[in-house]
């Protein structure tokens, strides 16, 4: 492995980005988009972070690289434990081509991180955009999606109303 996208993601702390943009900039095969995916099971958590931040604005316009990660990012999804990594994985994980089966554990998963209120609000928001843009591959998953609107937008927390009007849902 090259890591060639390796000084550019160390440094500094969990408030900062760093240099994760010119990260995106760089990525232009899919050998190195594998590259900076491998990152996301580091045990550095700074690396995790600014590696999960570049690969989910790369696949902002480029969501065909994601094609053969699905399990690979249910996987990370069902072990997350830092919340720079699940805010990141929800929004990725709007834009794979799932199976239903595959669709219903993101579902599951998205679903939880939106009700737990320990959960942290860039999480929660993230997990209801990510629903959100699965209601669209989905249209059965309205109804659900709807449920769980319900059951959160008692809570009044100002960044998921936010996302809420956003979305005009609320």
């Amino acid at each position: 492995m090259d890591n060639k996208f390796i000084s550019y993601l160390k440094g500094g702390d969990l408030r900062s980005i760093v240099n994760a943009d010119k990260v995106v900039s760089l990525v232009k095969t899919k050998n190195d988009f594998a590259e900076l995916f491998s990152y996301l099971h580091s045990n550095d958590r700074l690396l995790v972070m600014r590696s999960a931040d570049a690969i989910e604005k790369f696949t902002l316009k480029n969501p065909d690289f994601l094609i053969g990660y699905n399990q690979e990012i249910i996987n990370l999804m069902n072990k997350a434990v830092d919340k720079e990594l699940k805010w990141h994985l929800a929004l990725m994980s709007s834009r794979l081509d799932l199976t239903l089966k595959e669709l219903e554990i993101i579902w599951g998963i998205l679903n939880g991180w939106v009700k737990n209120k320990k959960e942290s609000r860039i999480v929660r928001v993230n997990s209801i955009q990510a629903l959100f843009d699965l209601t669209k591959q989905n249209e059965e998953l309205r109804k659900d999606f709807e449920i769980t609107i319900q059951e959160i937008e008692t809570e009044n927390i100002p960044s998921i109303n936010s996302r809420l009007r956003k979305l005009n849902i609320k």
